[in-house]
């Protein structure tokens, strides 16, 4: 896994709890701490993050993953402002996933592996994400989608038919988005 993920939790950790919490949860996890962004780093570091969070938090981790995932999206934002430029809804801007936002992120990261998306928009007023990855992350792509979505003055509503942590072969996000002031049913 790339650094740049552990640099955004520790930021976003920071910033809700303060530094002695990161601190304590790299301690929990017997972690170093010591991220480069284009640093590689296993997968089984950021399970331990999560699973001391978790811990700490009394919460479940795909609720710290999904934590993590929106707040990560403002900074994601502050550092590639042109991922977001162009788009006047969430929808506009993660139909770009594939083709436009990985393919960048591809050329800062090359060795990074990341998940693929499908698209599915026969449903109106619906966008169906279906997210495949070894990492099994859809929670943190929830969690980036609530991000986009209060990024585009817009509110999320996500659920999931379909999740590979249930056993299914992929994970498929329905996502509907209103204004951040209506609340989609």
């Amino acid at each position: 896994m790339k650094g740049i993920v552990f640099n955004l939790a520790q930021e976003v950790i920071t910033e809700s709890y303060g530094e002695d919490t990161w601190d304590g949860l790299l301690d929990s996890a017997g972690l170093e701490g010591s991220y480069t962004s284009l640093g590689n780093y296993p997968d089984g570091d950021l399970a331990a993050l999560v699973g001391a969070a978790a811990s700490a938090l009394d919460l479940p981790p795909a609720d710290i993953v999904r934590d993590l995932g929106r707040g990560a999206m403002p900074r994601l934002a502050n550092r590639y402002p042109s991922f977001f430029e162009g788009h006047v809804s969430t929808e506009s801007f993660l139909l770009t996933l594939n083709e436009i936002i990985h393919a960048e992120v591809r050329k800062l990261y090359p060795d990074a592996a990341l998940p693929t998306f499908g698209f599915d928009t026969s449903e109106p007023g619906a966008l169906v994400l279906i997210y495949d990855s070894k990492r099994r992350l859809c929670a943190l792509a929830e969690g980036f989608i609530h991000g986009a979505a209060a990024r585009f003055g817009e509110h999320a509503v996500i659920t999931q038919a379909e999740c590979m942590d249930r056993g299914d072969a992929r994970c498929l996000l329905r996502c509907v988005f209103a204004p951040a002031d209506v609340h989609p049913d």
